[in-house]
């Protein structure tokens, strides 16, 4: 598997990659998230036109995406909007190796952690995400950005299920930064 930056004749499979793995909410009482639809294409463009957004590949030269990432930038950290694997790819490290980029992008734009909002108890949310190096946030600690997002989280119906901020801190020139 390799990762490699996203491009727009891309941005189709991502959609259908965010649907497959959105079944699996079904399949734990979360219909609603099953149900979200994926960005429009419009949106994923702009992440790839900002140069935050990385697809996972097999090693075919023509293989398409099995997985993605999506970042912004807030607070002055790297922010994953969006990671997803299709579901005939999992638990094969597909999500680590897009961590692994971002934070990679991280480290070069010189911001000091990586940021995500997530499900606290969905087995392939906080408890994989503890085990890519994220820890969970103080709410003392989260900055208004990620705040920010968080209010249109709960605003959107997401709060009906336990929700945290999580952050993996980088090293930034050799030594290791924290944020917030």
């Amino acid at each position: 598997m390799r990762i490699r930056e996203a491009r727009f004749e891309d941005l189709p499979a991502l959609q259908e990659i965010e649907r497959a793995a959105g079944v699996l909410f079904r399949e734990i009482g979360m219909p609603e998230i099953a149900d979200d639809e994926p960005f429009p294409i419009e949106v994923l463009s702009g992440y790839v036109t900002a140069g935050r957004a990385w697809v996972a590949v097999g090693p075919d030269v023509d293989a398409g995406p099995v997985g993605y990432l999506i970042a912004d930038l807030l607070d002055g950290n790297v922010h994953v909007e969006q990671v997803s694997v299709h579901p005939r790819f999992s638990r094969r490290g597909v999500g680590r190796l897009l961590i692994d980029r971002a934070a990679e992008h991280a480290v070069r734009v010189g911001a000091p952690a990586l940021t995500l909002t997530t499900f606290a108890d969905v087995v392939w949310n906080a408890p994989y995400y503890r085990r890519c190096g994220f820890e969970v946030m103080d709410d003392a600690v989260v900055m208004p950005e990620l705040r920010a997002v968080r209010e249109h989280e709960a605003a959107a119906g997401l709060d009906r299920w336990p929700r945290v901020c999580m952050r993996r801190r980088l090293q930034v020139d050799g030594l290791p930064h924290s944020s917030g």
